[in-house]
């Protein structure tokens, strides 16, 4: 029994690795590129998904928008959110204009996401929380003007986050809003210390603030965020658009989405789809 059992393993084995073997006409395809550049604000290596728009190597004058994606692992987020992208700007649909996305790989999101709790249950749970400026600063100081030193870049940036990064999106959108100019904030995790982010002041509400800038808000059918006070996530995500909507500059942008055929593992997707048609919306044909 134990040969015969031998004969069978060797045999799917053998066809297992014939079935495997790349033909000699094969190649690998390319995505995209890995950057890895080391960080002093955060003090390690951080590796970048860098898609680069179609004809970009060949047209050395045009100059592309950049759209920095959070959780950009190549086992996360990358791979589809780039198909999205490249999808929107084929010539018959040509929704979206031509850009370099960059995908920062994770290494701990929720020390990098995350601003201090004084929730002590939250700080047992996510021991390592709680250094989102340095995240912020390096975003700032080290990442985008590496990216603008390397590629063709122009003055549109777009940051796409979601749970966790949707609360560091939203930290950003009112502690550094110049940083970027369209934000798409996806099923944020605003309960985040209680919810305190929803308190804060920020220039985006001044009559002065003059950079244009649009805000995506994107939320499924969630329920109660993981946390230990209560916090029903598709309401912190409605309060985040209203007290948005609420600014005095006119320069200010905003869109909220609800998909109730979503929830948290699923939503990214189609949110991402639907801020692009609403971020872009195609201009009536001319009879």
């Amino acid at each position: 029994m134990r040969i015969w059992l031998s004969f069978i393993l060797l045999i799917f084995s053998t066809t297992l690795f014939a079935q495997s073997k790349p033909e000699g006409n094969s190649k690998p395809f390319i995505l995209g590129q890995i950057d890895e550049i080391f960080s002093k604000e955060l003090g390690e290596n951080r590796i970048l998904n860098i898609y680069l728009p179609d004809g970009y190597q060949k047209d050395e004058k045009n100059i592309y928008p950049v759209i920095y994606l959070l959780d950009g692992s190549a086992d996360e987020d990358f791979i589809h959110v780039a198909g999205l992208i490249q999808f929107n700007n084929f010539s018959w649909i040509n929704r979206v204009p031509k850009s370099i996305i960059v995908g920062i790989a994770n290494i701990d999101r929720k020390r990098d996401f995350t601003y201090p709790t004084r929730i002590e249950k939250d700080l047992k749970r996510y021991p390592s929380s709680g250094k989102s400026d340095q995240f912020i600063t390096f975003i700032e100081k080290e990442l985008q003007p590496y990216i603008n030193q390397k590629f063709r870049t122009n003055d549109s940036k777009m940051i796409i986050g979601q749970s966790l990064g949707g609360l560091l999106a939203t930290e950003i959108l009112f502690k550094k809003p110049s940083l970027f100019n369209q934000y798409i904030i996806i099923s944020p995790s605003l309960w985040w210390d209680n919810g305190s982010l929803l308190n804060a002041t920020s220039e985006i509400f001044q009559e002065n603030f003059l950079q244009k800038t649009a805000v995506y808000i994107g939320v499924g059918k969630e329920g109660l965020a993981p946390s230990d006070i209560p916090h029903v996530m598709e309401v912190d995500a409605n309060l985040l658009a209203e007290k948005i909507k609420g600014t005095k500059s006119k320069n200010v942008q905003v869109y909220f989405d609800y998909l109730p055929q979503e929830d948290h593992a699923t939503i990214t997707h189609q949110a991402v789809f639907n801020a692009l048609r609403l971020l872009y919306p195609l201009k009536p044909t001319e009879n």
